[in-house]
């Protein structure tokens, strides 16, 4: 066992884990933060994407002792009090279809948006490609992302 630091949306924690953690596994299992699933375990689909430091992180790709000293923000950090801009928008252009590929299209898009203010819709789909939305919903997210971040600007969409 090896004993990790790691702040996970803003809370501090010290905890033990296998080596071969990852930490998708970790963040679900010992963390308690369920709404990042473990989608094809391959790093393929980018359901599991967290921000690390900041920036989208696929946490199956990563194992939690690699995490270790790092601040995690996952989907369920990322609203403070009421729902971050994203998510606002993300259901308000329901670009969510089955909804399992909604958090990690989410977090991919707030690393875009951190490098990206005003994206075009190519940047958009460019800034995605990582994330796979199995349902086709592509046109929705890139709406969602696009009008968020023009509420993120502070201009009208």
């Amino acid at each position: 066992m090896t004993r990790i630091s790691v702040s996970v949306d803003g809370t501090e924690a010290v905890d033990e884990v296998e080596p071969r953690t990852l930490l998708v596994q970790y963040l679900r299992e010992q963390r308690g933060r369920t709404g990042t699933p473990v989608g094809c375990d391959t790093s393929n689909c980018g359901a599991c994407t967290v921000l690390v430091d900041g920036r989208a992180v696929k946490s199956c790709a990563l194992l939690a002792v690699q995490a270790d000293g790092a601040e995690v923000t996952t989907i369920q950090g990322l609203a403070n009090g009421e729902l971050h801009p994203l998510q606002k928008a993300f259901h308000e252009h329901h670009a969510l279809q089955c909804g399992y590929c909604t958090p990690g299209m989410i977090m991919a898009a707030v690393d875009l948006l951190d490098e990206v203010a005003d994206p075009s819709e190519q940047q958009v789909r460019e800034g995605l490609e990582g994330n796979l939305c199995r349902c086709t919903g592509y046109q929705n997210i890139v709406t969602a992302v696009r009008d968020a971040a023009a509420e993120l600007r502070g201009a009208t969409s």
